[in-house]
């Protein structure tokens, strides 16, 4: 189950989450938490959904379908935040918190009052996190400019909210044709890469796609270890194998040849 924005474009928040579902075999859910008009170049409106229409979705369908996993993604403001709270609390359901705070075009997608709500609540039923470096920094205080940076922030997160971390690195200019992440898991650090996809003009939805595409692999009680390297070979693949959707612009789409299997590798950081 997907709980977050609708994406009028298509290609971020609940229509990148169901498509990602559907492409690894899952029947996904949704909870709605407001209606973007938006296209990957810009965000013209946002229209959030009532928060007891949010807590009405979640709570229905979890009446009568039983759902594996959940990811969140966009919530928008505090009164939705408290709601998936209070609606999930206490539920033995797996849950990816994908701190969406700001939208690929520079839109702010979470009001800075939900920010605290959202760390003091949500983050300790999480799972999982996925934040890119904008969030990180935000979430830690801490300016990330580098893998060290990155290491620590990722080792913050997990240790402070006692969960899995993968900390994107998709903000930091990649070398060695190489897309790497930092996980914290347990205690344990992990370099999460697979290659770059060059020249790619398609970077709207990557965290929707690889948080949904976790939490699918995990519905599928795939291990973590290898759910990881699915989530991240998927959306290489998925980059890779782009679909042009407008005069000039692409978009992450399933690969129709491959799975993104054995593109990318999970390695245990030994020294930090």
């Amino acid at each position: 189950m997907t709980i977050a924005g609708s994406d009028s474009g298509g290609g971020a928040g609940i229509q990148a989450d169901l498509r990602t579902f559907a492409a690894f075999g899952v029947f996904g859910c949704s909870a709605i938490t407001a209606v973007t008009s938006q296209n990957p170049c810009v965000v013209n409106r946002i229209d959030p959904l009532p928060a007891e229409a949010v807590a009405c979705q979640i709570t229905t369908v979890l009446e009568k379908i039983a759902i594996r996993t959940i990811k969140t993604g966009m919530l928008f403001n505090t009164e939705i935040v408290n709601a998936v709270c209070d609606v999930l609390e206490g539920k033995d359901i797996p849950l990816i918190v994908d701190p969406v705070m700001i939208a690929t075009s520079g839109a702010c997608l979470l009001e800075k009052a939900a920010i605290k709500v959202m760390l003091e609540r949500l983050f300790s039923m999480a799972s999982w996190i996925t934040p890119n470096i904008p969030e990180a920094e935000l979430i830690t205080g801490v300016r990330i400019n580098g893998r060290k940076a990155m290491i620590t922030a990722a080792l913050e997160c997990a240790e402070k909210w006692n969960c899995g971390c993968i900390l994107k690195g998709g903000h930091l200019r990649a070398k060695s044709g190489v897309a790497a992440d930092i996980v914290c898991y347990e205690g344990n650090l992990y370099e999460l890469c697979s290659p770059l996809v060059e020249d790619c003009k398609a970077s709207h939805g990557t965290g929707c796609t690889l948080s949904a595409a976790l939490a699918a692999a995990l519905a599928l009680e795939t291990p973590w270890e290898k759910a990881l390297t699915m989530a991240k070979g998927f959306v290489y693949s998925s980059l890779a194998e782009s679909v042009e959707i407008g005069d000039g612009i692409d978009a992450m789409y399933p690969p129709f040849e491959s799975s993104g299997q054995g593109k990318a590798m999970l390695s245990k950081i030994e020294e930090i």
